[in-house]
C-alpha cells in the first residue's frame, strides 16, 4: 500500500529526518510512505508559484496513495493543521480510508476551554478529539503513527480493507 503521510510534520525543524523515520516505519510494516517533502521544489519560483507547485505536488501524492495516515495533533491552536484537514477531506472525497493519530487526545471542547467563547458562538461538545468533520473522517484515531500502521495491517488481515 502507498500511504500519504499528512500532518504538520513538514514544519518541524527536523522535517526531512522525521519524514524518513515515518517512511522507514511504513516499510517495516510492508508499505510505502509518501511524504510531502519528498517533492523537490524547483529553484527560482516566486512564493505564490511555489505555493501552487507544492499544493499540486501534494495532491498528486494523495491521488497516488491508497490510504492516508494523518497527524491531527493540535497545531497552532486547539485543532489540527488546516492543511491536514484539507488533505483528509480530499482523501475522503476519493473514498480513501484515513487513519489518524494525535498527541492531544482531549476532547475538542476541552482544548478550547469554553462552551461559549468571547464571540458568542458555541463549541461542539461531542467528546471527539477534533472538530467532528475531521474526527469523523478518520477510520480510527490512535495515539501514534505506528499504532495506525498496526491497525491498518490488522484491518487488511481481517478483510476490512477493499482496494
Amino acid at each position: 500500500m502507498k500511504i500519504y503521510l499528512a500532518g504538520p510534520d513538514v514544519f518541524r525543524p527536523d522535517a526531512i529526518e522525521h519524514g524518513e523515520r515515518l517512511k522507514a516505519l511504513c516499510a517495516k510494516y510492508g508499505h510505502e510512505g509518501l511524504y510531502p517533502m519528498d517533492n523537490k521544489l524547483p529553484p527560482g519560483l516566486s512564493p505564490t508559484v511555489s505555493a501552487h507547485w507544492i499544493y499540486n505536488a501534494d495532491l498528486r501524492q494523495l491521488d497516488e496513495a491508497n490510504v492516508v495516515i494523518a497527524n491531527i495533533s493540535s497545531f497552532r491552536g486547539p485543532s489540527c493543521d488546516v492543511g491536514t484537514a484539507v488533505e483528509i477531506g480530499y482523501a475522503v472525497a476519493q473514498s480513501k480510508f484515513v487513519y489518524a493519530y494525535t498527541n492531544t487526545p482531549e476532547p475538542y471542547d476541552v482544548k478550547i476551554k469554553c462552551q461559549e467563547c468571547i464571540d458568542g458562538m458555541s463549541v461542539e461538545g461531542f467528546g471527539l478529539t477534533d472538530n467532528l468533520m475531521v474526527a469523523c473522517s478518520a477510520r480510527v484515531v490512535l495515539a501514534s503513527f505506528e499504532e495506525c500502521l498496526k491497525r491498518l495491517n490488522k484491518d487488511i488481515e481481517n478483510g476490512y480493507w477493499c482496494d
